[in-house]
């Protein structure tokens, strides 16, 4: 067996400056109800962009996607929400993929508005941690 490695030269890049620090709405869901819902709904949107929407209340959830040729598709989650009314887009493979790295039970979303960064992470493990970023829908 040979290895061969090559030595870069350089800095890495400053990742920290793409993770948002002003995310004051707080978004906690159970894992399992919120990657069930998302699967669901995306069966509608359509294949291109896959782009769902979240309308976020006090203590609800609604995900929602529309499709001219197949119809819309909703559905209403309770969840625990620390914030201001937001509706947000998302691309659904983008949020699948991330729910099936989340161990535990619950999901933690910190967003502040639709149009910047979302980070995502497991309530009870902070060694990951994800960023999104939202769609126009």
């Amino acid at each position: 067996v040979v290895l061969t490695s090559k030595l870069l030269d350089g800095t890495f890049p400053d990742y920290e400056r793409g993770i948002p620090e002003s995310n004051t709405n707080e978004l906690y869901i159970s894992t399992r109800d919120f990657t069930n819902a998302v699967d669901r709904v995306s069966t509608v949107s359509t294949d291109r962009t896959r782009a769902i929407k979240f309308l976020l209340q006090t203590n609800i959830l609604s995900i929602s996607a529309e499709n001219p040729e197949q119809g819309s598709a909703e559905e209403k989650i309770s969840v625990d929400y620390i914030g201001e009314e937001i509706e947000i887009g998302f691309n659904s493979r983008y949020l699948l993929d991330i729910a099936k790295q989340i161990s535990g039970d619950r999901i933690k979303f910190l967003m502040a508005d639709k149009l910047s960064p979302t980070i995502i992470c497991d309530e009870g493990d902070d060694t990951a941690l994800y960023v999104l970023m939202p769609m126009h829908v």
